[in-house]
């Protein structure tokens, strides 16, 4: 009855001595490795300079593989309201502006992955909104719609803001 035990109690011993040398090999490979953190620099872009920094705050910032696009109003270049009244050239001005600013990075309409809305009246941008679907061909980003009740100029019927996920 000894030696069943004997035997039992040795391959336990083993085992353990075993697990604990494959044990060392791994912590001492572990040690051994190097890691690469790449650090990403945030890239501005600014569509309007004068307006911008004006009012403080850029158009666009780029980390990585994501962008992230401040509202865009219709305006003029001198930072003037445009279409006033107009919902529907409001928001053709909004994606217009966008979409250069997607040219600059090298992006789509396809890298959009949310898009946020606000305006104010949802009832005329609702009517208006299968434009939308001129813009997003393949598919549609996630997104919020929110009525206000003022944008930053009392003009201002619609902005819209994006972030873009561009893949390397």
């Amino acid at each position: 009855m000894k030696k069943p035990i004997y035997s039992l109690s040795m391959f336990i011993l083993l085992f353990a001595i075993m697990a604990s040398i494959q044990s060392c090999e791994q912590k001492q490979t572990k040690e051994t490795e190097e890691v690469t953190v790449k650090v990403e620099q945030p890239e501005y872009f600014l569509l309007r300079p004068e307006v911008e920094k004006a009012y403080g705050y850029s158009h666009a910032v780029k980390i990585g593989n994501e962008i992230r696009i401040s509202g865009a109003v219709s305006m003029d270049d001198a930072g003037n309201p445009t279409a006033i009244g107009d919902i529907e050239q409001q928001m053709k001005n909004c994606y217009a502006d966008l979409k250069k600013i997607l040219d600059h990075y090298g992006c789509s309409y396809d890298d959009v992955v949310a898009e946020n809305i606000f305006t104010t009246d949802m009832a005329s941008l609702i009517e208006k909104s299968a434009y939308r679907g001129e813009i997003y061909t393949k598919h549609f980003p996630t997104g919020t719609w929110v009525e206000v009740t003022g944008l930053a100029l009392p003009e201002f019927m619609i902005e819209i803001e994006w972030e873009v996920y561009k893949a390397e």
